[in-house]
């Protein structure tokens, strides 16, 4: 594919993830589209204007670069976040969380590329911001230890 034309996709592409209204959002969009068996990304539409290659190279950067952009948020913006992210989801907020916070489904989440450090530094930053969202939803710690 002709670099102007790879740009031109990849412009696109990035208009597409910043149509996800929350960075928590656009890293599960994006871990969603990961092979949990290959480890490799797929998305069809891309893969069939820049080929298979090009799209598990593109939406595995932007899978990192999310992930780190979530990482740069200080509590406050990542409960600000979290909350509007849940508040997305069909269902009732409070019940997402709750089976959130038993199934956790934000292990997924982190890059196969990310350092042991970020990934416990996302884990850490996680725990901490559900515990300041949790009593606001009424749901009772998974862990009562």
């Amino acid at each position: 594919m002709p670099l102007r034309n790879q740009a031109a996709v990849r412009a696109s592409w990035q208009r597409t993830l910043e149509g996800i209204p929350t960075v928590i959002g656009r890293l599960a969009y994006l871990a969603s589209l990961r092979d949990l068996n290959t480890g490799a990304y797929q998305h069809f539409g891309l893969a069939q204007r820049m080929g298979e290659p090009e799209t598990d190279a593109l939406l595995r950067q932007c899978h990192s670069t999310v992930f780190l952009e979530w990482l740069g948020l200080n509590y406050a913006a990542q409960r600000e976040d979290l909350t509007a992210y849940l508040e997305s989801l069909d269902g009732v907020p409070g019940d997402i969380f709750a089976n959130w916070l038993r199934l956790e489904p934000y292990q997924r989440w982190l890059p196969a590329e990310s350092r042991e450090t970020e990934r416990m530094l996302f884990l850490t930053d996680l725990a901490a911001v559900s515990e300041l969202i949790r009593a606001g939803y009424g749901v009772a710690s998974p862990n009562p230890d």
